[in-house]
């Protein structure tokens, strides 16, 4: 078995943390991107007054990272006064994406827009550094070299991706996730639970990632129902924060696989929350997954014991046990409905990670 594991991310992580930013700045010229909301200004000031003022502060952003508003954010940072020499991420993981987006834009959304629609080569030496710091705990953005675009108004979604848009540093503080409410703190939690599994389900997975993913599970299956009831316990959000950077060091290898690639048609048709569209299938895809690569079946073992047929059930209950519904019926999508909507994520560019293949399209 030949296999490679690679992540260039400088990761610094424990509560307090937020106050080194500025030391990872130093010097250099700095744009912000963050929300536009009371806690996150109070954040940019604190960093302000010790890294000096940022050139540009893009706060246009909300969930999901739209072509429609990233063109006007790429407007923004290109023509602000002073060019900037890193790009600080405040915020989830749709912040973090589209600081990738503004690094590789060189102020110009069209940029990537060629790049993600054309297949136009990006420019490497354009492209920014950034340092990405997390307020929830679940995307992994923040030691990913990709981005998730989406273009509503076209029905699609489109991942940005260059071995430069790995953040430079990220900063993983505990305390900045004590603001999350339950709903955010739920499905970002599921995202990087899905981002574990569906690394060990994968064509690209290894012993590394494998060993990340295996641990980021069992502790997010441990921990995720205890932070929804106690989301001010700073020891059980930084347990999930570590979680979360686990599974996103283990997708950061492989990508995800099916389940989601099975989201995106979800949360374009319903609206679906990213977090519980990419996880309520888990219990399906894995389903397929067993028995069809032994080094899948071990590190699935690792995390639900060795009888899997009574894993995949476990996993049901979990989420169910969350409120999580995993019948695609809840989500709009009728039986023959599902069948296309598989066939398609299959030939999509995740699907096409996923080992169980042949036992999906024979499902």
């Amino acid at each position: 078995m030949h296999w490679a594991y690679w992540n260039p991310v400088r990761i610094r992580f424990g509560a307090g943390l937020f106050d080194e930013v500025a030391g990872l700045i130093g010097k250099r010229r700095w744009a912000l991107v963050t929300y536009d909301q009371p806690i996150f200004r109070n954040l940019a000031e604190r960093l302000a007054q010790a890294a000096g003022a940022p050139v540009a502060t893009i706060a246009n952003i909300e969930t999901n990272p739209d072509c429609a508003d990233l063109v006007e954010s790429c407007r923004l940072f290109g023509t602000s006064a002073q060019r900037a020499e890193v790009i600080v991420a405040l915020g989830g993981g749709s912040m973090i994406d589209a600081a990738k987006v503004l690094a590789a834009s060189g102020g110009d959304f069209e940029t990537v827009r060629r790049h993600l629609v054309d297949k136009a080569p990006l420019d490497a030496s354009n492209i920014i550094p950034i340092i990405a710091v997390p307020t929830t705990a679940g995307t992994g953005s923040e030691v990913t070299s990709w981005a998730t675009v989406w273009d509503a108004d076209h029905g699609s979604k489109y991942s940005l991706a260059h071995p430069r848009l790995y953040p430079e540093a990220a900063v993983l503080d505990p305390a900045l996730t004590l603001g999350a409410p339950r709903g955010l703190t739920l499905a970002t939690g599921l995202d990087a639970l899905s981002h574990a599994l569906e690394s060990i389900w994968n064509v690209n997975g290894n012993p590394v990632s494998a060993n990340y993913a295996v641990e980021a599970a069992r502790e997010i299956i441990e921990t995720l129902p205890r932070l929804i009831e106690r989301l001010d316990d700073i020891g059980l959000r930084e347990r999930q924060m570590r979680a979360s950077l686990l599974a996103g060091l283990a997708f950061s290898n492989t990508k995800t696989a099916l389940a989601h690639n099975i989201s995106y048609d979800i949360t374009l048709k319903s609206g679906t929350i990213h977090g519980i569209a990419c996880s309520f299938s888990l219990p399906i895809v894995m389903r397929w997954a067993m028995g069809t690569q032994p080094q899948c079946d071990a590190a699935l073992r690792r995390v639900f014991g060795s009888d899997l047929d009574a894993g995949a059930e476990r996993l049901g209950l979990f989420l169910q046990g969350l409120g999580v519904k995993t019948d695609p019926s809840a989500y709009g999508v009728s039986p023959a409905e599902w069948d296309r909507l598989v066939a398609k994520a299959l030939e999509g560019e995740r699907g096409r990670n996923f080992i169980g293949r042949q036992a999906a399209k024979a499902a």
